[in-house]
């Protein structure tokens, strides 16, 4: 009995452990990913949107035009992915189906508005920067529709399964936590009946040592100190998982989709001169959002920014001097190259705030056709070049983190698997098959 409880404890324990593991691996953690790509894939769309608006009919952009369409299609295609994915991980979750109805609701509305939009524009042959009436009408639609409902909910679906990724991995750690002792326990009284059994049929019957018995008790040991030692490794691959990758995932899947809604606002900011302040302060907020700079203005942000990279530059182990989603990434640097990674990415961020800095100057200097060609410019110094390079930044930091969170989910599964199962099985039937060898021969006797 003592050695069924040792197996079924170790069982539970270790079993527990990989459908933690697998859960939070092959579950939720890509579920809470894929609904931030949904906020990212959304955020971009309207960023195209906006360039096409801003651009006009003027010929110097036509390339431009057609690159700016194609994108547009491409992230259409991803919402729809990424909706079906959203929409199969919400059911049974109430906010979650009630989130993603809302994106699937609207999200029709929003890409009529958009065509309309277009259509509009093209008929109207407007210059650069100076979208007819009506298609900025339609324009404004449908950025408010997103701004105010599909992006809110995108976001609630990412916090929900980020929600649920957080739950597993506590009640997982508390399971491992108590489930580790539950083993040693159980391996505790297996090994002190065994010694009992020993101590019983060497006092009856005569007989110093009974090998089978002894064997039983040696493998019984090494039996729970291994299964402690799975289930130790397997604590340290579900914090490597959740709170070393996962955690630095989530948050920079986040920081990347504001900041190409980011994008999208010094585009509206160009497009739609009544706006232009409220997207200046759009664009503010979700620069805080990324990096928090408290009291931190327009006009100083890119200062404050470039101070606060050259102090964590000088002294990386000081503490992290700005909050948001790229504070959360530099407080949890774990892997080889991530910190460098995450240098690139300050680096090419302050980059990026400069070159807002220039078009808002060219704007207000009444050079609106060359604040456009600046902000949608991809050569070499012009501000989506740099944001490629940023996106590209934060792209490598996600690599790094991705790949660890898989190969502590793979280390996981290699270690907890079927061949465990099976070895486990064949382990105790063993010690089983022992325990009646050595003990039937003396019960013989006492007969």
């Amino acid at each position: 009995m003592a050695l069924l409880t040792v197996g079924a404890v170790a069982a539970t324990v270790l079993g527990g452990a990989r459908a933690g593991t697998d859960t939070i691996g092959h579950d939720k953690a890509p579920q809470a990913i894929r609904a931030a790509d949904l906020y990212f894939a959304l955020a971009d769309m309207d960023a195209q949107a906006a360039n096409l608006l801003l651009t006009g009919a003027d010929p110097d952009y036509a390339a431009l035009r057609t690159r700016t369409q194609r994108t547009y299609e491409q992230r259409r295609a991803q919402v729809d992915s990424d909706l079906q994915g959203a929409a199969e991980a919400a059911i049974g979750d109430p906010g979650g189906e009630r989130a993603v109805h809302t994106v699937i609701d609207d999200l029709g509305q929003y890409e009529s508005l958009v065509a309309r939009a277009q259509l509009l524009e093209d008929q109207a042959h407007a210059p650069a920067g100076r979208p007819s009436g009506d298609a900025l009408t339609a324009y404004r639609q449908a950025t408010d529709l997103l701004r105010q409902q599909l992006l809110p909910a995108a976001d609630q679906v990412t916090a929900t399964n980020a929600a649920a990724v957080d739950h597993v991995y506590t009640a997982q750690q508390a399971d491992l936590a108590a489930g580790r002792w539950w083993l040693l326990a159980a391996g505790l009284a297996a090994l002190a009946a065994l010694v009992l059994l020993q101590r019983t049929l060497a006092v009856r019957f005569r007989r110093i040592l009974n090998p089978p018995l002894l064997a039983v008790t040696v493998l019984t040991a090494l039996a729970v100190a291994v299964g402690l030692g799975l289930a130790a490794a397997a604590d340290r691959h579900l914090l490597v998982a959740k709170g070393n990758a996962y955690d630095s995932v989530i948050a920079l899947s986040r920081a990347r989709a504001v900041a190409y809604d980011m994008n999208a606002d010094e585009s509206r900011y160009l497009t739609d001169p009544t706006r232009a302040a409220a997207y200046e302060q759009s664009y503010l907020d979700k620069s805080q959002s990324l990096a928090r700079l408290g009291g931190a203005t327009l006009a100083d942000y890119d200062t404050r920014l470039g101070a606060a990279h050259a102090a964590h530059r000088a002294d990386p182990q000081a503490k992290v001097p700005f909050d948001g989603f790229l504070g959360a990434e530099l407080r949890n640097i774990t892997f080889p190259g991530e910190q460098q990674a995450v240098d690139q990415v300050l680096a090419s961020y302050q980059q990026y705030q400069q070159d807002d800095l220039r078009i808002r100057e060219l704007r207000e200097q009444g050079h609106l056709k060359d604040a456009v060609t600046f902000d949608t410019g991809t050569a070499p110094g012009q501000s989506n070049a740099d944001f490629g390079r940023l996106s590209d930044a934060m792209d490598q930091v996600l690599a790094i983190n991705r790949q660890s969170l898989d190969r502590a989910v793979t280390a996981t599964d290699h270690a907890l698997g079927s061949g465990l199962a099976v070895g486990g099985g064949i382990l105790l039937a063993g010690a089983l098959a022992l325990t009646v060898l050595g003990v039937r021969p003396r019960l013989r006797e006492y007969r």
